[in-house]
C-alpha cells in the first residue's frame, strides 16, 4: 500500500487553487533541496543542492498538466582528464496528473506504445513531483562531461595532464604492448657485443 502524499514535502504540491475548472492556471517557483542519488556515474547533482523550480499548473479535463523548468548546480568529474567538474543544469519537463476519478470519455486516445508509460495520479489535491524531476534531471545531464569542450586529456605514456603541457611528448614512446620485446632485444644486443672476439694489435703481427 502506497504511503500517502506529504504536503509539507517540498516536492509536493497542491493544486487545491485550480478547483478542477479546465483552463485555470496556477505558476509558481520554488527552491527544493535535492533528493539522493540523483544523477549518473562520472556526474550528478549533489545530495542536499538547490534546485531552482518553474512551474505552470493547468486544469485540464482529465487532470493537472505540470510543465517547469529545473536548474541545478554539477558535480562530478571530466571523463577525458579526470579534473573534478563545477557546471549548471537545465532541464525540462511537462507531465500529466491525472484524476484518479477521471472521465475515461475525457481522456485522449493513447498512440500505440503508449499503454506501456508510466501515468501519475493525482492523490486527493497533492501531486509528487520527485520522479519526473528525477527523470527529467537525469535525462539532462551530459553523457561525456568534460570540463571543456576542447579538452586534450591525459597523455596515454605518462598521464600528464595535456592542458597543463601542450606541448608534452614523448620523442622516444614505445607502445606498451611492444616495451617487453623491446627489452629483450637490447639484452640479446648486449649479450652478443659481451661474446664478439677481442682483437689486439699483437694480432696484426702473428705469421
Amino acid at each position: 500500500m502506497n504511503t500517502p502524499l506529504d504536503a509539507r514535502s517540498p516536492l509536493v504540491f497542491d493544486t487545491r487553487e485550480l478547483g478542477r475548472r479546465p483552463g485555470a492556471m496556477k505558476r509558481l517557483t520554488r527552491e527544493v533541496e535535492s533528493p539522493r542519488d540523483l544523477g549518473v556515474e562520472f556526474v550528478k547533482v549533489p545530495d542536499g543542492a538547490t534546485i531552482e523550480l518553474d512551474l505552470r499548473l493547468e486544469s485540464v479535463m482529465e487532470g493537472v498538466l505540470v510543465t517547469g523548468t529545473a536548474r541545478a548546480p554539477l558535480t562530478g568529474e571530466c571523463v577525458r582528464c579526470l579534473e573534478p567538474l563545477d557546471q549548471r543544469v537545465e532541464a525540462d519537463f511537462q507531465e500529466m496528473f491525472s484524476y484518479p476519478d477521471a472521465d475515461e470519455r475525457g481522456r485522449p486516445v493513447a498512440e500505440p506504445g503508449e499503454d506501456d508509460e508510466e501515468t501519475y495520479l493525482l492523490e486527493g489535491d497533492l501531486f509528487d513531483l520527485e520522479p519526473v524531476l528525477r527523470d527529467a534531471v537525469v535525462l539532462a545531464l551530459p553523457l561525456q562531461p568534460v570540463c571543456r569542450a576542447d579538452c586534450p586529456g591525459l597523455c596515454p605514456d605518462c598521464g600528464a595532464k595535456l592542458a597543463d603541457e601542450p606541448d608534452h611528448r614523448h620523442d622516444d614512446a614505445v607502445d606498451i604492448r611492444w616495451a617487453a620485446l623491446q627489452d629483450l632485444a637490447e639484452t640479446m644486443k648486449d649479450g652478443e657485443q659481451d661474446n664478439e672476439p677481442r682483437t689486439d694489435g699483437d694480432d696484426s703481427q702473428e705469421k
